[in-house]
């Protein structure tokens, strides 16, 4: 796959993507949103990828928000539209893929940045990583699912004070609040991240994806009890399980999950 603005390779399973603009900080603009939405279609579609490290060009920065200068004449039907697209085609396309998504925040992640960030289902940061959404500095709110996605994960006073004050936060403070799963040296980084999913490529696939729906419909719909009973249904029907059954047949499910929770370690 050949990219203006993406480096991408598929390696032991492992789609990595990287936003290679790295004398601009990997700002997002149009041609690496369309870019970005092919890449994703491609790694929902491809059985070979199992789970996909998203990061940026350098050490300066993951993302650092938005190409400002593609829409600072935009009104507001335009506006409106930019944020549909680029929340159907990439942001809520990371967030609902079957393959796990991880986030290496080796810099900056600020703006469309974090947004790109939370999308992932798991987020990774750097130790010299800053985390921020700016943009009511610029008489902006955040158009990606910013304000959506980061009360989830933060909860809501915290989300309101940093979106209205636009105060970037470190890395460590971003994993004390729950907005990073971890923080690790720069050097670190893609390798926890692939440590991450050398461990998620043993488990089932179909069932990867089934707790993905599942977590998702707990916070983006209100029936996730029963998208949960559904897709737990579901998974009696599929090869992975009729394998892994016969595996273990005739052991007790405490000896399994112990033999699981021993090989992870």
């Amino acid at each position: 796959m050949a990219y203006l603005n993406l480096l991408s390779e598929v390696k032991d399973n492992i789609l990595y993507i990287v936003i290679n603009r790295e004398k601009a900080l990997n700002a997002l603009n149009k041609e690496t949103l369309q870019e970005l939405a092919d890449v994703i279609s491609f790694a929902e579609k491809n059985e070979e990828v199992r789970g996909v490290i998203l990061t940026g060009a350098g050490e300066k920065a993951f993302v650092a928000g938005a190409d400002i200068k593609e829409f600072s004449n935009y009104n507001g039907t335009q506006g409106e539209e930019l944020a549909r697209k680029g929340q159907e085609n990439v942001f809520n396309a990371i967030e609902n893929s079957s393959k796990l998504f991880i986030a290496a925040i080796n810099g900056f992640a600020l703006g469309g940045g974090l947004e790109l960030a939370m999308a992932c289902h798991i987020r990774i940061a750097a130790d010299n990583a800053k985390l921020g959404l700016p943009e009511v500095t610029l008489g902006l709110i955040p158009g990606y699912g910013g304000t959506q996605r980061l009360t989830q994960l933060v909860g809501k006073g915290k989300a309101i004070e940093l979106i209205t004050t636009a105060n970037a936060i470190s890395a460590v403070e971003a994993e004390k609040i729950g907005l990073v799963n971890y923080t690790v040296p720069q050097a670190d980084l893609i390798n926890k991240a692939k440590e991450i999913l050398d461990i998620v490529k043993q488990r089932a696939p179909l069932a990867i994806s089934a707790a993905i729906q599942a977590v998702n419909a707990s916070i983006n719909t209100d029936h996730g009890f029963d998208t949960e009973i559904k897709a737990f249904g579901k998974c009696f029907e599929t090869d992975d399980f009729k394998r892994r059954r016969n595996r273990f047949y005739g052991k007790t499910t405490s000896e399994i999950f112990r033999k699981v929770i021993i090989k992870s370690n």
